[in-house]
């Protein structure tokens, strides 16, 4: 049985909860940057069924983030206020093929592990999912997308759980998607997702594959301690053409620094901190307004409370 205290202690009433509770949790081990705060309460739910158990009895005026493996995640130095909530492996981390050609993924499935298992399928039009670094839940919830596919081209249907703990259905149309985002409520967690395949040779299916794996590893900083795209590509332009323009490629504060090999990327180079990288961020969108006029957007989600002072958004959210 899990052990309530402290914080969980003054957030609801969990009793009957399975998953893990934990206070004052540790957030940058869980993270692709490495940096940032803690929770003020990490919840990691055994299932679908603990995950809603675990909403109703949260009190409602405390905030929920969710979090996947962290490869698009910045947790700002002071930590995570309320509950944080991260879906494991074991309880969310499946692959099922269904009738018709399709494929039911848990939301904290890898979106290469779905690839891959669409491979074993024989299944194509999954292989772009090679190419990202995250989960199935966060692949929902910004439309992620490599290499001219994004998950609308092939979701039926998401499933999640809303903030009150009431389970949903939603159709790829009652998703809303768009470039690098969704419609669906902010306080929906997904669970799981139906998706389309199409029957083709394994090798035609690696083939795809392979192309994706190819681009990433000319193009990108991919085993760096980085967060993936930092900023989404505004319309009719590329971010990290605009950025290599404003003279940010290899631009440093402190430990973070703008990724020379793909300047829309920062990495910390060992010793940075959240602050480090978010003023690095907001130093290349204040130069790349001043050069080109465009305001970037952040890709990257930055959650949590600064350690010391705010660092100034030059172009505000």
């Amino acid at each position: 049985m899990t052990a309530i205290t402290g914080a969980a202690r003054r957030f609801g009433n969990f009793g009957g909860v399975r998953g893990r509770l934990a206070d004052h949790a540790p957030l940058a081990p869980f993270t692709w940057f490495r940096v940032g705060g803690p929770a003020e309460l990490l919840f990691q739910p055994a299932d679908e069924d603990d995950l809603s158990l675990f909403l109703r009895q949260l009190d409602p005026d405390i905030s929920v983030n969710v979090i996947g493996v962290g490869s698009n995640l910045l947790v700002r130095d002071g930590g995570v206020a309320g509950a944080v909530i991260r879906l494991s492996a074991r309880g969310f981390g499946y692959a099922e093929r269904q009738p018709g050609d399709q494929l039911r993924a848990g939301a904290a499935l890898p979106d290469k592990r779905l690839a891959a298992y669409a491979l074993n399928e024989g299944l194509a039009g999954l292989a772009f999912l090679h190419g990202i670094p995250g989960t199935i839940g966060g692949a929902l919830r910004m439309n992620a997308g490599a290499n001219d596919a994004e998950i609308r081209d092939i979701l039926i249907r998401a499933e999640a759980i809303g903030r009150d703990g009431v389970r949903h259905r939603l159709s790829n149309s009652e998703m809303g998607f768009a470039y690098r985002r969704s419609a669906a409520p902010d306080d929906f967690i997904f669970t799981s997702a139906l998706f389309q395949g199409r029957p083709a040779s394994a090798t035609d299916i690696k083939r795809d594959m392979d192309e994706v794996e190819d681009h990433r590893e000319r193009a990108q900083p991919i085993r760096d301690k980085t967060g993936g795209s930092t900023f989404t590509n505004p319309a009719g332009a590329r971010a990290w053409e605009l950025i290599e323009a404003a003279g940010c490629r290899g631009l440093q504060i402190g430990d973070a620094m703008v990724s020379d090999k793909h300047c829309n990327f920062l990495i910390n180079l060992g010793h940075a901190s959240a602050a480090d990288l978010e003023r690095l961020g907001e130093t290349v969108r204040a130069r790349v307004l001043e050069t080109s006029g465009v305001r970037l957007s952040w890709e990257i989600r930055r959650v949590g409370s600064f350690a010391e002072e705010p660092i100034e958004e030059f172009l505000g959210q």
